[in-house]
């Protein structure tokens, strides 16, 4: 619906302002012919304190998040309204709310039902709700749960690294939207999301389960083995979903797929495979990434080889603590990457440790900011005091 912006902004305040309905709201983006605002990116939501119920606002800049909590949430969100965000995103118990200002600063408002809870979403120490129901199908044909949606006691470990990366896509999506870095899907046009690496594509079922019921999608998994592109296609079929998840024999670097994706997603891809597929997504433009990277050799072989700077060489002294660091290298070093190729970029960890040592997750939003100067610099003098050649920059510039 087009309509006022002034309009618009106003229901969005009224939406916010409800403590007891918001889930949270989000803004981003900047409107054409306007200067940037304060924070390229801000999240709001209602939490509880010790001082009583503040609005939480979460803002980041290219490289940090600073969270405040406002007691006098009108005056807050007042600033924030005024600043040139091209999108917002309201998410209250009931209806999700999309903001899109248009070029000549008309407000493209649309508007959906939902059912959420929002009180528990306020406080800190309540075990979050589950997005995968334990009776879904899905979950039982990937053998986690059994015929009475009970989880099976040795898969307690995969139900949760996989229901903890459909939550880490969820929230990333949402903000993907707002920011105008994914596009809204429509029936035609559904979202396009692949996997690579796929393997038994536990990632990619529990994606397509949590997100069928969002929005319109397509999921793609690719993975090198044509047993599990057989297996894979047979479980499709078996949950009626064949039209909507399909799958593709091919090495990372080598699939074609009829358009670029939305989304890609790559779950535990070992060594340089996590490489491979965070440079197909730069290369297809993507607009979210979510990579949780596997074992990392590469960077630990160089380790061994080169010759470390003197005043670091205890890092790498010892074996064990040489693979530590070269994982933690690694990886700082694929975030830099994908930020000098317009990426804002998240390290996190996305569950705990006691259910997998790999538990480190890239989280990449396309921004199209340009490289800054101080970035490079920093980058070009790390690996050249390491001796270092990373997979991820042969395979982005060869």
């Amino acid at each position: 619906m087009t309509g006022s912006l002034e309009d618009a902004l106003a229901l969005l305040r009224e939406q916010v302002l409800d403590d007891e309905h918001l889930v949270r709201a989000l803004a981003g983006g900047r409107r054409k012919g306007r200067p940037a605002p304060l924070r390229s990116r801000v999240e709001l939501r209602w939490v509880d304190l010790k001082a009583g119920r503040r609005l939480q606002v979460t803002a980041y800049d290219e490289t940090q998040a600073h969270t405040t909590n406002h007691a006098d949430a009108a005056a807050a969100l007042d600033e924030l309204l005024a600043e040139p965000y091209a999108n917002w995103h309201v998410e209250t118990t009931t209806r999700t709310h999309q903001l899109r200002v248009t070029k000549k600063g008309q407000a493209l408002l649309h508007s959906r039902d939902e059912v959420r809870e929002a009180a528990r979403r306020r406080e800190h120490d309540r075990s979050k709700e589950r997005l995968l129901d334990p009776a879904s199908p899905v979950l039982r044909e990937l053998g986690i749960t059994d015929a009475q949606g009970r989880t099976k006691p040795s898969r307690q470990a995969k139900l949760r690294q996989v229901e903890q990366l459909v939550r880490e896509l969820a929230a990333a999506l949402s903000d993907a939207q707002a920011t105008g870095a994914v596009r809204t899907p429509t029936p035609e046009d559904p979202l396009r999301v692949v996997d690579l690496g796929c393997g038994n594509a536990y990632l990619t079922f529990a994606a397509h389960a949590w997100l069928a019921d969002q929005l319109p999608v397509r999921l793609t998994g690719v993975d090198v083995k044509e047993q599990s592109r057989r297996h894979n296609t047979d479980l499709a079929e078996r949950l009626g979903v064949a039209g909507e998840v399909d799958f593709v024999q091919a090495g990372i670097g080598d699939a074609e797929l009829p358009q670029p994706p939305d989304v890609v997603l790559a779950l535990h891809a070992c060594d340089t495979a996590t490489d491979d597929a965070l440079a197909r997504a730069v290369s297809w433009r993507a607009g979210l990434v979510l990579a949780a990277p596997c074992c990392h050799h590469d960077v630990s072989a160089q380790l061994r080889a080169a010759r470390p700077p003197t005043a670091y060489a205890a890092l790498v002294r010892d074996g064990i603590l040489r693979e530590r660091f070269a994982d933690t290298l690694t990886d700082a070093l694929r975030a830099s990457l994908l930020r000098r190729h317009g990426y804002r970029v998240d390290v996190v960890e996305f569950v705990e440790s006691t259910h997998t040592p790999r538990n480190t997750l890239l989280r990449a939003v396309r921004t199209g900011a340009p490289e800054r100067d101080d970035d490079r610099a920093a980058y070009d003098e790390l690996v050249d005091a390491w001796g270092l050649r990373p997979a991820l920059a042969e395979r982005l510039d060869p």
